[in-house]
């Protein structure tokens, strides 16, 4: 842990100017948007096409990894265009087809042609860009993960070797197991946790809306249309879709899990009272990995930017890369932790929390700001947390 996370104290932060700061460096991301951007999603986009076709036009003649990391790959980079699309990212961008835009991208019947995933569409966009957006690292998060482990995969009276597998399943399976649940009850409940324990309705909903939709075209109807070939060949075609749907399990679980997870980042015990504390608590709840290029960027299915990403989810990718650097800096003046990191390192520090061999840093109620600059509201900055020793 850097000595800037171990010593940060929020106190110390000039909010109004942070703000002020990076509400101007937005204005000028916003005057960039154009064509560079659309291009930029076409070509990620046919990236993803160019895998699928290489994963169906060899799935037949075999099980085997390379298809099925090629399928899943294709997979992979739906859930990217979903979470940027779905975030509204190019709704402003000029010329952007509605297709490629929240109001149209995997709507309705587009879902099988976009996003046909696990979840439904409507849902993960409430769960995630409402709920997790809007409550990073509070207990109104559904995605808090080291609450929601406390009584599983944290629990002392396990062993510890039952638990790393539960958590191994966990990563293969969390699409499907963890995501598919968990958004639709957080839709149909509006973010009420109410237990967890689905209703009869909801687990009627879960599998004939969610389940049933992407085990009949993955599992049944695709391997199905390789039978004029033989046996085998749809034998071949199942084998690689289902691995495949486990690889896109893994690589969204490595990706995902870890950006909001670890001993040297944040939770908070309440919400924030002012703009420029939500920034900062975005900031400290949120790491970055290794940023830089279209092949690294996509590898990452474009979350290695989480820190910029929270500050302003509905930003298109590209822009995510040419405004990492100046947050960065922004951070640095300011005083505020900035966490960047290799993503195999923080899955290493995702682990160790949600196994429970460490915990995550908190914030609790305590000192207020010594700036007494008025806010964007016309009111003087409110009382914000201290580290909790």
């Amino acid at each position: 842990m850097s000595q800037a996370a171990r010593t940060f104290d929020p106190s110390s932060v000039d909010m109004d100017g942070f703000h002020r700061e990076l509400k101007a460096m937005r204005e000028q991301v916003d005057a960039s948007l154009g064509e560079a951007d659309l291009a930029h999603l076409r070509k990620i986009e046919r990236w993803g096409r160019l895998a699928t076709v290489l994963g169906v036009a060899t799935c037949w003649l075999a099980p085997n990894p390379l298809s099925a990391a090629a399928m899943s790959l294709g997979r992979s980079t739906r859930w990217l265009l979903m979470h940027h699309v779905g975030h509204r990212g190019y709704d402003r961008v000029p010329g952007t087809p509605v297709a490629r835009t929240s109001k149209g991208f995997a709507r309705g019947r587009r879902r099988a042609l976009d996003w046909l995933d696990w979840m439904l569409p409507e849902a993960w966009v409430y769960e995630h860009n409402v709920l997790h957006h809007s409550h990073t690292g509070e207990d109104a998060d559904p995605d808090l993960l080291e609450r929601n482990a406390e009584t599983t995969l944290r629990n002392p009276r396990q062993p510890l070797a039952l638990r790393y597998v539960q958590l191994v399943l966990l990563a293969l399976t969390w699409r499907a197991s963890y995501y598919a649940p968990e958004t639709l009850s957080a839709l149909r409940r509006k973010g009420r946790r109410q237990g967890s324990s689905m209703t009869r309705a909801e687990k009627w909903e879960l599998v004939w809306k969610c389940y049933a939709p992407y085990a009949a075209f993955y599992f049944v109807l695709f391997p199905a249309l390789f039978l004029p070939l033989g046996l085998w060949a749809a034998f071949s075609v199942l084998c690689n879709s289902v691995l495949a749907d486990l690889l896109t399990s893994v690589h969204t679980f490595l990706v995902v899990g870890p950006n909001h997870t670890g001993e040297d980042l944040y939770r908070f015990d309440e919400a924030p009272e002012s703009r420029g504390a939500r920034f900062v608590q975005q900031v400290i709840g949120s790491a970055n990995y290794r940023t830089g290029g279209d092949l690294n960027d996509f590898a990452h299915l474009w979350l290695n930017y989480q820190i910029e990403h929270h500050i302003w989810p509905d930003l298109p990718m590209l822009k995510y890369r040419e405004v990492q650097p100046k947050v960065r800096a922004l951070c640095e003046k300011y005083g505020v932790p900035y966490v960047q990191e290799s993503v195999w390192t923080r899955v290493r520090k995702m682990v160790d929390v949600v196994l429970g061999k460490a915990s995550m840093r908190r914030l609790t109620p305590g000192r207020a700001v010594s700036s007494a600059l008025p806010s964007e509201e016309g009111a003087a900055l409110p009382a914000l947390p201290t580290v909790a020793q």
